[in-house]
């Protein structure tokens, strides 16, 4: 039987950042060596009218050195405080990505930064440390 957890490795990359207009570059990153794809989920906080935010994509060969991926970003408007910016990288050519939420102009809170990597020749998944718990629940009666 699929099921998302035995299937995708997911990891809290980022644990939030206070309203600010500086980029949030500290996330960390992920070895995407046996995956085809990365989704990065951005859960935002507060958006101060005129903020300039933006969820970007950063890769490497090594685990140093990341530069912005071309054409991998999603932005967000004035009105999406307490939404989400989803990024999907798949097949990426470089083996380290990491997430950049890229602030400015006005200020922007960070909740926090997942990632979910997906399609991969690791199954079954352990999930890493960044998640506390986790069940798989297949067809539950009601209560």
């Amino acid at each position: 039987m699929e099921n998302l957890l035995k299937d995708c490795a997911i990891d809290r990359l980022h644990t939030g950042a206070v309203a600010a207009t500086s980029d949030v570059t500290d996330a960390s990153s992920i070895d995407m060596a046996g995956w085809d794809g990365v989704c990065f989920i951005a859960l935002l906080g507060a958006l101060t009218a005129s903020q300039v935010t933006k969820l970007k994509a950063y890769g490497a060969d090594l685990d140093t050195g990341h530069a912005e991926l071309v054409a991998t970003t999603a932005a967000a408007a004035d009105a999406d405080g307490t939404k989400l910016l989803v990024l999907d990288v798949v097949k990426p050519t470089l083996r380290y990505l990491k997430p950049v939420l890229d602030r400015g102009t006005a200020n922007a809170v960070l909740d926090g930064i997942i990632s979910i990597r997906y399609k991969g020749s690791k199954s079954p998944v352990t999930q890493g440390s960044t998640v506390a718990a986790s069940a798989i629940f297949a067809s539950p009666a009601a209560a």
